[in-house]
């Protein structure tokens, strides 16, 4: 009975991911999927509760097919590199799934907090850990994943909203080096030399080091001591970003 209901559900979501990619969210009504589906209506409030329901496990299916394709990224020795791929990677997806995008982002009804968006979070957040860890991060990397991420999100949002014929292609390049121009340096810190690159010696140390301990787990220190020096090189990592948004 359950793999007959799994089966129908795989079937109704199909059907209603074909519904959005073709007409968009307009299309998706309960008596479109249903029909696009071969099911009656009375199924889809049996399986899915509610249209927010459906909805929600259709932002879930969009968030799947996502993460197989991040997943799929091959990493390589530069982080900074592995970034900028994936960062483009989210526009590409935004752009070519616009129903799906503004479904899993852009709705009142914000469903990035599912599992499938925590996930591709946490896939941004290594990436940048492994530029802290190269020493090339001049802010924490929760920080910059914060940045990153909204920064992306407002750059697909931005040009999903503008007619196609509108839209300038070379935005998502640019905002993509502006954001790493904000966020990384141009060198590891045993490279830096003076200028503007030498004011994040300390903050990218400061990264470098809590992503070196996070690591290691080492237990020199106390839970309550490692806690307190996460704070102080998160902070330290942190004050030169605030210092240069001040300025």
């Amino acid at each position: 009975m359950q793999e007959r209901a799994a089966r129908t559900q795989t079937r109704v979501l199909r059907a209603a991911a074909e519904l959005l990619s073709s007409q968009g969210r307009a299309g998706i009504s309960t008596r479109a999927v249903s029909a696009a589906a071969g099911v009656q209506p009375p199924t889809l409030y049996r399986l899915f509760g509610d249209k927010d329901g459906l909805l929600d496990a259709l932002a879930a299916y969009g968030f799947e097919q996502y993460l197989r394709e991040k997943q799929a990224l091959a990493q390589t020795d530069d982080p900074v590199e592995d970034l900028r791929r994936s960062w483009d990677l989210h526009v590409g997806f935004g752009l070519t799934r616009p129903g799906f995008y503004v479904l899993m982002y852009g709705e009142g009804r914000y469903r990035g907090g599912m599992p499938g968006g925590l996930e591709t979070i946490a896939i941004l957040r290594q990436t940048l850990a492994r530029v802290a860890a190269a020493g090339r991060l001049r802010m924490s990397v929760e920080r910059a994943t914060q940045l990153v991420h909204a920064m992306g999100l407002g750059v697909v949002l931005s040009l999903i909203a503008t007619p196609p014929s509108e839209r300038d292609e070379t935005l998502p390049t640019t905002a993509r080096e502006h954001a790493l121009r904000m966020i990384t340096t141009a060198d590891t810190v045993g490279e830096q030399g003076t200028g503007e690159d030498s004011c994040a010696v300390v903050a990218c140390r400061a990264a470098a080091l809590r992503e070196a301990l996070s690591r290691d787990r080492t237990t020199s220190l106390t839970p309550s001591e490692g806690a307190l020096l996460a704070d102080w090189l998160d902070r330290l990592a942190d004050a030169n970003s605030a210092a240069r948004s001040a300025s």
